[in-house]
């Protein structure tokens, strides 16, 4: 079927941006690291940036489609 694009799972801005800073640190993102892909460990700067330049409503938006892995600024 030509024009048919299948998106599997979709991924979350928050694991989008995640993943871009690990890649731009050089780093695998899908290694493990504690049990856990690599990208996990950059969602606190993630959250960081997009708390700051979120509103709040936008922020609680962004933060709920996920993933539900909890940074220590997941709090604002």
């Amino acid at each position: 079927m030509q024009g048919l694009c299948i998106v599997r799972n979709p991924k979350s801005p928050r694991e989008r941006a995640a993943r871009a800073l690990c890649r731009l640190a050089l780093n695998p993102e899908n290694t493990m690291h504690e049990g856990k892909p690599l990208w996990l460990s950059y969602l606190e700067e993630v959250d960081t940036v997009l708390a700051a330049a979120l509103t709040t409503e936008e922020w609680k938006k962004v933060r709920a489609e996920g993933p539900e892995e909890k940074s220590r600024r997941a709090e604002f």
